[in-house]
């Protein structure tokens, strides 16, 4: 039998509630009378649609309450579809909680047919957002080039789909390793300047004497040795992206010239004096700190302001849950395949050191351990020693699921308890379990508690 959707109905009217609950009997529907109760049920229940009366004690004529309720709701729980129910004559207060996230509004009198249609309407959505985020980390590349599934590099990838197709400047913030320039790559890949060039220079692999030429070219004569006019990176990329990595390394004398670059895009080549009209998207990329740079006065604040229109930050691959053995597999799968080795996979005390181990080097680091493991493996899945790694001392992330789960409820009661100054009406209510349940869960994980 195919479990019943939960409906949290948030109404302190006695009448509706009773209307509610056996109009809406397809659903589990659970009712609140107050933001108190409305905040506990959420927290237990977990519904994914709530409708929602602005109108709630202590005030029923204000919607300040139900407007708050709204907010705290989708503080604790984003992708619920919130209902808004409202008088007929409160269309104001519907639309401003419509601006506040909620997914739809329905004003009084209640007409459950409606009402149901909308509700209904609502799971559809949610169902198929969650079928979205499924398929995205059943993939492991929510953008070109970028393996993943964590939360922090999917929020990330949602966040270059946003700002890539525009034409602002971007500064691309990460260690060494955290695959910026994949990163830019794919930002050029999605922008409408995809049938261009994309051309790159790293200022810190350039000698300083040779870096201004090859930014901005040079005419025939311009120097000993400049025997024809040759144009520069930046001419070369005209129409499509120019990328500066490690800007943070550009020489202090060449930060006057970029910035007239950006700001006027006109270039003139060495020993020239012909201004060159280009027309490119500028993305840079450092793993410095910028600030720090600007205040030691080794970096232009002005510079700094021009190529960071958007800062878009890449977490370090310790800071992105699951994707180190995520990005392993695919790059065992790569590497096998190119050097004709039948490789399955990782033996579990590996897959545990790559999953505990911190990667100072990043993706860089983990790309060069698999590849050379391939290499000198004999065997069908790749060891500790074929990774020249240590067994992981680390037992704080089991693969287990039944470990899994006591871990997180241990540490999530004892979060709770501290939180509440170990009340346990309150430690109950903010875990969404009743009290017996509670004691039952302190006897099972052997938590002492004086109540």
């Amino acid at each position: 039998m195919k479990s019943q959707k939960t409906l949290l109905v948030v109404e302190d009217d006695i009448g509706l509630q009773k209307q509610f609950k056996w109009g809406f009997d397809q659903y589990k529907t659970v009712l609140a009378g107050d933001r108190t109760e409305a905040i506990n049920a959420l927290r237990r229940h977990t519904p994914s649609v709530v409708t929602l009366d602005l109108g709630l004690p202590p005030d029923p004529t204000n919607a300040s309450e139900g407007l708050e309720t709204l907010k705290e709701i989708l503080q604790l729980a984003p992708t619920t579809k919130v209902i808004v129910v409202t008088g007929n004559d409160d269309r104001d207060n519907a639309i401003k909680a419509i601006a506040m996230g909620a997914y739809d509004f329905y004003q009084k009198p209640v007409d459950l047919d409606v009402l149901t249609l909308i509700i209904d309407r609502a799971y559809q959505l949610g169902d198929l957002e969650k079928d979205n985020i499924r398929l995205q980390q059943q993939t492991k590349e929510p953008l070109a080039g970028i393996i993943a599934s964590s939360p922090e590099m999917l929020k990330l990838s949602r966040t270059i789909e946003k700002i890539a197709p525009t034409n602002v400047s971007i500064l691309l913030l990460g260690e060494s390793g955290t695959g910026k320039e994949v990163l830019a790559k794919a930002i050029h890949g999605l922008s409408d300047r995809a049938e261009n060039k994309f051309v790159a220079v790293n200022c810190a692999a350039i000698p300083e004497n040779l870096l201004e030429s090859e930014l901005f070219g040079y005419e025939k004569g311009a120097f000993t040795g400049a025997n024809k006019q040759t144009k520069g990176k930046i001419e070369y990329a005209n129409g499509g992206t120019f990328f500066l990595d490690e800007i943070g390394d550009l020489p202090y004398p060449l930060q006057a010239k970029l910035l007239r670059f950006i700001q006027e895009r006109t270039i003139e080549r060495l020993g020239g004096r012909e201004e060159i009209s280009i027309n490119v998207r500028i993305l840079c990329a450092t793993h410095q700190n910028i600030q720090s740079l600007i205040t030691e006065g080794s970096f232009r604040e002005d510079l700094y302001y021009r190529i960071s229109e958007m800062t878009v930050n890449i977490p370090p691959l310790r800071e992105r849950s699951g994707d180190t053995i995520t990005i392993a597999t695919a790059l065992l799968k790569r590497f096998a395949t190119e050097n004709n080795k039948n490789i399955k996979g990782f033996t579990e005390d590996a897959s545990q050191s790559i999953e505990t181990y911190q990667w100072p080097g990043n993706i860089r680091e983990l790309e060069n351990k698999v590849k050379r493991a391939v290499i000198m493996s004999d065997g069908a899945n790749i060891t500790l020693e074929d990774l020249e790694m240590e067994q992981s001392k680390d037992v704080s992330a089991p693969l287990n699921l039944k470990q899994v789960r006591e871990m997180a409820e241990t540490n999530a009661i004892k979060r709770a308890l501290a939180y509440t100054d170990n009340n346990i009406s309150q430690t109950a209510k903010l875990l969404g379990v009743t009290r017996p349940t509670l004691y039952s869960l302190f006897s099972k994980y052997g938590i002492n508690i004086v109540d």
